[in-house]
């Protein structure tokens, strides 16, 4: 035992935890931190706005499956932390944000940067603490990590004044107690759920957040690799069925009702969610008749709407429950025996591959995505911001691993796609990292790319160019016939690039988008590529299946 400050107390808390990034910026109130971090192994990621760091963190801990940690100081430096930390929790990313505050004996007086910092993260964050005293870091610290990490995962704070963290005290350690384990649900519940699907006319397997969990994904493939079933996913859920099983895949379902995956669960009379957040698909819009019957396997119990009350619930660890589900499961001769799941997954196959048909420019989306899916391997990440070309993105680009097409979907977040791909980089060394942003999306956090290249992190940062907020824009034209505040001016990204000293390259026609992206990847440091965008087909997307 030795005599340490509480800001040294905190930094080997986390590295006891294995941490090995730290996003941040600095200030006066949280500046001991920083200091003590010269002298640990964690390597300090120096950011351009707290937003953008809590982005960063966001898509590490998404990854990984650790908490990525973020640092900032007192007053803004914390407030700016809100609609990041807020679409981690919404996500499911494990996030530690550490935010500093006036001294304790300022905390009832106005002073400089003074706010009460938990209060503002009620809304944003599953857990909140300040620092009281010293002595109270390993604890807060530890259940910081298992919180962020419990299922749903999601952010936690942590408030420390000023004084506390350069307060002496005892530094005695702590014994960091067993992870966290669940267990199997009853019997004879697993055993009327597989009655349940043994006499469905038409059972859907619908794969939600959760269900990304490596030892979920796992569980999900030996289900389907045993006992073949319809199966739709949404957009957290990229990358849970492999190639192999592909053929089990009707698609993408959430946002707008028109995809094949829609038309499945419009016939499907029993649905089994496997870790199914309603904020990934609100099922007022694909359960609006509330005539299925659902069976949620999840570790904690749903969250009840009216048009989700499920049948039977499957509590506890999900891939334990669909191992044991699916030895009771009865195998059917073939899923495409019924014409309709047959049907639906041709459709979605036919769209895909008219991509290769589709040449010119302006690009159109199908072609940058038939290319893209042809060009790389699967073990590239694919990251999506938020627009339209997130719904395109969403609906007709396959991955085949899970957390390697990363979406904001709960919050639709404008400008995760630059720093996630930072974050992605340092999460995944030394992997190929594609983000794509609209030329709307992208100013949002574009002076990461600062960052980025200082850090000397390598990704390839697609923007799809057309001159406005397009998702938007849509939605205005169909409801008004007019637009309101959707158009911008023009952006030169090639010269943007260079100005910060990264490569920018041009795609000029749908022939060039494999060699540029192949100069792009072969490229050191950072690359922003133009894209000059088709979206005269974006009508499509928007449209209510009922009205096709």
């Amino acid at each position: 035992m030795s005599e340490k400050i509480g800001a040294q107390i905190l930094v080997d808390c986390l590295v006891r935890h294995g941490v090995k990034y730290i996003f941040g910026i600095p200030g006066a109130k949280i500046d001991s931190v920083f200091d003590a971090l010269v002298d640990s192994p964690i390597k300090l990621i120096l950011c351009r706005h707290e937003q953008n760091a809590a982005f960063m963190a966001s898509a590490y801990g998404r990854i990984t499956g650790q908490p990525g940690v973020v640092l900032v100081t007192s007053g803004p430096g914390v407030g700016n932390l809100t609609t990041g930390l807020l679409t981690a929790t919404t996500e499911g990313d494990p996030v530690i944000a550490i935010g500093g505050n006036v001294p304790r004996n300022m905390r009832l007086k106005e002073s400089h940067q003074k706010i009460d910092n938990c209060k503002l993260m009620e809304a944003v964050t599953k857990s909140q603490k300040e620092i009281i005293l010293p002595e109270n870091i390993p604890e807060i610290v530890e259940n910081a990590f298992r919180i962020a990490t419990m299922p749903r995962a999601g952010a936690v704070f942590i408030s420390a004044p000023q004084d506390v963290l350069t307060e002496k005290t005892i530094d005695i350690g702590y014994q960091p107690p067993p992870p966290i384990r669940w267990g199997s649900a009853p019997k004879e519940t697993i055993a009327e759920a597989a009655t349940l699907v043994n006499e469905a006319r038409q059972p859907v397997l619908f794969l939600g957040q959760e269900a990304s969990r490596p030892e979920n994904t796992a569980a999900v493939r030996s289900l389907l690799q045993q006992k073949k079933m319809a199966t739709i996913g949404t957009y957290q859920a990229a990358g849970v069925v492999s190639r192999e099983l592909v053929e089990c895949f009707v698609g993408r379902v959430g946002l707008f009702k028109n995809q094949p995956g829609d038309v499945l669960l419009d016939n499907a009379d029993v649905v089994l969610t496997i870790g199914f957040n309603p904020v990934e698909y609100d099922p007022e819009t694909w359960n609006a008749k509330r005539n299925k019957k659902i069976i949620s396997i999840d570790y904690t119990p749903a969250d009840i709407h009216i048009a989700y009350t499920p049948r039977l619930e499957l509590l506890g660890d999900i891939g334990t429950n669909l191992l044991q589900l699916a030895l009771l499961v009865k195998p059917r001769d073939d899923i495409h025996n019924i014409p309709l799941v047959h049907t639906l997954h041709d459709q979605l196959l036919k769209t895909i591959q008219g991509g290769a048909t589709k040449s010119g420019t302006p690009i159109h989306p199908l072609r940058f995505l038939y290319d893209l899916r042809h060009a790389i391997g699967d073990d590239v990440t694919v990251i999506s911001d938020i627009g339209t070309h997130y719904m395109w993105i969403a609906r007709y680009f396959f991955c085949y691993n899970p957390h390697h097409l990363l979406f904001s979907n709960g919050q639709q977040t404008l400008g995760v796609a630059l720093p996630w791909a930072i974050g992605a980089n340092l999460a995944r060394p030394g992997k190929q990292i594609i983000s794509i942003s609209g030329d709307g999306g992208f100013l949002f956090s574009a002076n990461e790319l600062e960052t980025a290249v200082r850090e000397k992190i390598h990704f390839v940062h697609f923007v799809w160019c057309d001159g406005s907020y397009d998702m938007v824009k849509q939605q205005e034209l169909i409801k008004y016939h007019r637009t309101s505040g959707v158009d911008f001016g023009p952006v030169d990204i090639v010269q943007y690039a260079k100005s910060f000293g990264a490569m920018g390259l041009k795609i000029n026609h749908s022939d060039e988008i494999v060699p540029v992206l192949k100069q792009a990847l072969g490229a050191e440091g950072p690359v922003l590529v133009e894209v000059p965008i088709d979206y005269s087909d974006n009508k499509s997307l928007f449209v209510d299946s009922r009205e096709i």
